[in-house]
């Protein structure tokens, strides 16, 4: 025990608590989070944003040693399946009609809404995949049974599969084509899925995604179906500042692994994900194994993030402008108060979109928070639900009834 755990358990004594059960709980509460910490550099995808908001104080009901919840007993770094969040994946290909040479086939995971629920239609950031909102989906569903989500591997991301012909050419990121794509997966999804029409929709994209929905949001291709859509942790200003460090933070970045599981945990110990159960089940597709023998560290990135700096600035220039101006309700999660810009920074007073800050997360709020995440977007449907409103009768048809106006 340290001297601090240790004086505790001397004020213990004197209340009548022994600290043998001190000890007995702190061994009970072991977990992955306990091993060692690899110092990294202090980045924007995986350092903590705590320090921006200034130092936090327990409440009086706070335990400060508390273990965060959520997270596995134990040790296991074992990979948990797709299967145990979504109801089926999707190999989504586009019609004949709209189809090219360079058209990807797009793989998507999928739980069906019921009823006239709402779908919440998720892009993951760039090197992620549709996986890193696996966690998060089943806890939508325990706060609203009836909302459906669809979640993506974007085109050179997981398991989508780009035609040969336009893989030997340079990979097309640009905003606009990840745009196209999305509203391809969503159209059809519905297709594949023989819906009627599309679903109340909430769009949901975490920083790469957060410029792709808020692109999609922006062209009104959606129409009445979008209720609003939601960014978590990417804002114009602060992400422009931070491609300029981008490289070097790729270089210190292992080049592979042994195994997955070494994956798995290296994305724990340097704090990339927070929460090991969201990394066990994301961090899998982030990984291929590579044919060459003799490799040490076969299991290689799937995505190269070094080629698509021809895109970094494409993706975000604007999007400020954007995310103020698009219809439908806006709301935006942020792991600190720093990465505000002066555009959106005169927007929250203004009242124009909703700000949450979460700054116990790192930069994947959604898989170290999936929980309180969850209930953000919840909340938001909620508050742009529009089966809920109850319009007034109009003034011909109460004429009609022989009222008086």
């Amino acid at each position: 025990m340290s001297d601090l755990q240790k004086a505790l358990g001397k004020s213990r004594l004197s209340a009548g608590v022994s600290p043998d059960a001190f000890d007995e709980r702190e061994e009970q509460d072991s977990y992955i989070g306990d091993l060692p910490e690899m110092p990294i550099e202090d980045d924007s995808s995986s350092a903590s944003s705590a320090s921006s908001t200034g130092t936090i104080i327990p409440s009086p009901s706070r335990n400060l040693f508390a273990r965060p919840e959520g997270v596995p007993r134990g040790r296991t770094l074992a990979q948990i399946p797709w299967t145990t969040y979504f109801e089926r994946e999707l190999f989504l290909k586009p019609s004949d009609a709209d189809a090219s040479s360079s058209s990807p086939t797009i793989h998507a995971y999928l739980t069906s809404p019921v009823g006239k629920g709402p779908l919440f239609v998720m892009h993951h950031g760039a090197g992620s995949s549709g996986l890193s909102f696996a966690v998060i989906s089943s806890e939508i569903r325990k706060r609203l049974p009836a909302a459906g989500v669809l979640s993506h591997d974007a085109r050179g991301h997981g398991q989508t599969v780009v035609p040969p012909a336009a893989a030997a050419d340079e990979l097309d990121l640009s905003l606009t084509t990840l745009s196209n794509d999305l509203l391809a997966v969503i159209l059809e999804t519905k297709a594949a899925m023989h819906w009627q029409e599309l679903p109340p929709m909430i769009l949901v994209g975490h920083s790469l995604g957060g410029a792709v929905v808020t692109e999609l949001a922006k062209s009104g291709a959606l129409g009445n179906s979008l209720l609003g859509y939601a960014v978590l942790d990417v804002v114009e200003g602060s992400a422009i500042d931070a491609l300029q460090s981008m490289q070097t933070y790729l270089s210190t970045r292992p080049t592979g692994f042994a195994t997955v599981e070494a994956g798995i945990e290296w994305h724990i110990r340097s704090r990339t994900v927070r929460n090991a159960i969201s990394a066990r089940t994301s961090v899998p597709a982030l990984l291929s194994h590579s044919e060459k023998e003799g490799d040490p560290r076969p299991w290689k990135w799937r995505t190269d993030l070094a080629k698509t700096q021809p895109f970094w600035e494409n993706w975000f220039v604007g999007l400020s402008k954007k995310f103020l101006s698009a219809r439908g309700g806006k709301l935006l999660l942020l792991a600190g108060t720093d990465r505000l810009d002066t555009e959106l920074t005169i927007g929250q007073m203004q009242g124009k979109y909703n700000l949450q800050v979460f700054p116990e997360a790192g930069h994947f709020i959604h898989e170290d928070l999936p929980e309180k995440t969850a209930i953000s977007l919840v909340d938001f449907h909620k508050r742009n639900d529009r089966s809920a409103l109850v319009l007034p009768p109009k003034v011909s048809d109460l004429l009609k009834q022989g009222k008086r106006v």
